[in-house]
């Protein structure tokens, strides 16, 4: 059975979440794809297929149960970051904005649709343009680090599958699939957009 986890163990597990996420933000993967003539359908296609390996990643490394499952947590998480930085990289690729890829720019794709509201400090959408707030260090690892509390309290609150070998893994896959679908569908929409960087004073 799960057990709660003290302050200082929340604290320390979500600084490591947190470390792990400027780890793949801070190593942003190139492409090797060119600009495509239609790249929402050819987005599509690289999405099921990162969805797919998303999923078989997860699935795999959720399969140790009890303690053993806990300590696969952040490896699994890497792992599927890494895939899901590798399909907004691509996709960034396929729009023909590759050039222009930031870490501001990959933190928003991978987590908007987990964290919403802490992405108004980074973009936001007026009509169809996207203004992307030019952020410090620090900034950037305030929000990076409230993401790695929301993960967290996330991944505890569905501790229990850790306990169950195939049940669990199965959740897990699944999750990883759905996820990877979501980073897709964001990065297909912001990618599609016209992209203006400013100082969060003109926003």
């Amino acid at each position: 059975m799960s057990k709660e986890l003290s302050v200082p163990q929340e604290e320390t597990s979500a600084s490591r979440i947190a470390e792990a996420i400027l780890g793949v933000i801070g190593n942003i993967p190139e492409s090797s794809l060119k600009k495509s003539r239609n790249p929402a359908r050819d987005s599509k296609k690289l999405i099921k297929g990162s969805a797919v390996k998303s999923s078989l990643t997860a699935g795999t490394l959720a399969l140790p149960p009890g303690p053993l499952g806990w300590l696969t947590i952040i490896p699994e998480l890497l792992a599927v970051w890494r895939i899901q930085a590798q399909l907004v990289a691509d996709i960034a690729a396929l729009h023909g904005k590759t050039s222009t890829l930031t870490e501001q720019h990959m933190i928003y794709c991978l987590f908007r649709h987990a964290a919403a509201q802490l992405m108004r400090d980074l973009v936001v959408r007026v009509g169809e343009r996207v203004l992307v707030k030019r952020a410090s260090l620090r900034v950037i690892q305030k929000i990076v680090e409230k993401i790695g509390y929301k993960i967290l309290q996330r991944t505890v609150g569905k501790g229990i599958s850790r306990w169950l070998p195939i049940a669990g893994a199965v959740g897990v896959a699944g999750y990883a699939y759905y996820d990877t679908n979501q980073v897709g569908k964001t990065s297909i929409e912001f990618f599609g957009s016209e992209i203006t960087e400013t100082d969060e004073s003109d926003a």
